[in-house]
């Protein structure tokens, strides 16, 4: 189904996230806005599973805006904690949000577990209005491990402990670039643009 736009309204207003996403989506010449732009409030995320949150919030976000919208759940799997923090890696240390309390929890959690091997995981999805019978769907992980001293000053969340054995360097210490191309959220906003070059008229 082709589909005619020029606007896109993002379910976030995470600030790192908005930025790789306007970044990754540029291709596209779409103009990406965050749903503060139209005051769209928060919606619950009650899910236990990625994709049921992401897909609530890209339906609440355009069911306000009137626009195709774009909504990701992504967080951070520790695999010697049976997968968690998941879909409460933004909140991992409860309310108010903090990245700092958030690390400093995974941390505590993980300094006497001899696995520490993680993975970030992310999914997209893409709604054209808010009764889309058929979503666009896409994923992408990222593999590493936690360091228990964080390094670098970039990224957000829990970059700085994110390590890549492959490269030597924490996900804080890449430069932006490099990180959009080999992130999660990279990978899986790589395969958006791609999808959605078919629908776009």
């Amino acid at each position: 189904m082709k589909v005619t736009w020029n606007k896109l309204v993002v379910a976030s207003g995470n600030r790192g996230k908005l930025r790789e996403i306007n970044v990754l989506l540029s291709p596209l010449a779409i103009e990406v806005l965050p749903q503060s732009s139209f005051n769209v409030p928060e919606v619950s995320e009650p899910f236990c599973t990625f994709v049921e949150n992401a897909l609530v919030k890209a339906r609440h976000a355009s069911l306000h805006t009137g626009l195709p919208a774009l909504a990701d759940d992504s967080g951070i799997c520790v695999n010697a904690l049976n997968g968690n923090p998941g879909v409460q890696s933004a909140r991992f240390a409860g309310e108010p949000r903090s990245d700092a309390r958030n690390n400093q929890k995974l941390i505590e959690a993980l300094k006497d577990e001899a696995d520490k091997s993680a993975y970030y995981y992310c999914i997209v999805v893409l709604v054209r209005h808010p009764e889309d019978p058929q979503p666009i769907f896409v994923d992408g992980v990222w593999h590493g491990e936690i360091i228990l001293q964080p390094k670098g000053e970039g990224g957000f969340g829990y970059d700085p402990y994110f390590f890549l054995p492959e490269l030597g360097k924490a996900a804080a210490e890449l430069s932006a670039e490099k990180k959009n191309i080999i992130s999660h959220r990279g990978k899986a906003l790589a395969k958006l643009v791609q999808s959605m070059k078919q629908i776009i008229a």
